[in-house]
């Protein structure tokens, strides 16, 4: 039978193990780092073994070429006569609803033509980081240069918008939090298409609705 003084206390780990110990810990996370977080979110591999494994792919996946369509007939451009804007054509409207997962962000743009004119009103339900900006294409096809509008973080916003130069308008939104948010946008006038980017780089068309798919509401007794 082992009484208390049969016991063995183990004995406690020397410094000299605990800084060995630390140092590889250290070495190992090191490691890991350069060779699979680093590719893996963003896309920076000195070593090149992200290439090897296939992990920058996953923070910088390659872009398709895409290109806007262009509106049939003339541009939706208009033209000003004493306070009144004319169009070519009619203007659209829009509803766009988003669910954006923890750390995740999207972008949803519009095409304009120089002066043309839209309104919106968006609210989220948790402030999120959000920078409503245009973009156009730079000579020669170089990348696009954007310029900013609005730049902070807020969960709504409503007003008016004119765009400055003939090119993509809208929002990105990204959700700083960890739990979803969902966004949702209301908007009309006279752009000619929408482009959704999400987080994974895939990029997609939105079909608008024209404006005479607006439903009338008739006042009570009208036929």
């Amino acid at each position: 039978m082992r009484t208390e003084t049969d016991l063995t206390v183990p004995s406690h780990p020397t410094l000299r193990t605990l800084g060995k110990t630390t140092a590889i810990a250290a070495l190992v996370a090191s490691a890991l780092l350069v060779t699979i977080v680093l590719p893996a979110e963003y896309a920076v591999d000195p070593l090149g073994t992200g290439r090897v494994l296939g992990l920058t792919a996953i923070a910088d996946p390659p872009l398709t070429p895409f290109e806007l369509p262009t509106a049939e007939g003339q541009p939706m451009a208009p033209t000003v006569v004493g306070p009144v804007g004319e169009y070519p054509g009619a203007f659209q409207f829009d509803a766009y609803e988003v669910v954006l997962q923890p750390y995740e962000y999207v972008e949803y743009k519009y095409r304009l033509e120089t002066g043309a004119h839209m309104v919106f009103s968006w609210k989220a339900d948790a402030p999120v980081v959000q920078d409503f900006h245009g973009e156009r294409a730079a000579p020669g096809g170089a990348d696009a240069a954007e310029e900013s509008y609005d730049k902070r973080d807020r969960a709504r916003a409503a007003g008016s918008f004119t765009a400055p130069f003939a090119g993509i308008h809208g929002w990105y939104w990204e959700n700083p939090t960890n739990r979803p948010v969902s966004i949702r946008l209301n908007s009309s006038g006279f752009y000619t298409a929408a482009l959704e980017i999400r987080s994974d780089r895939t990029r997609t068309l939105r079909e608008l609705k024209p404006a005479d798919a607006l439903t009338l509401v008739r006042a009570p007794g009208q036929p």
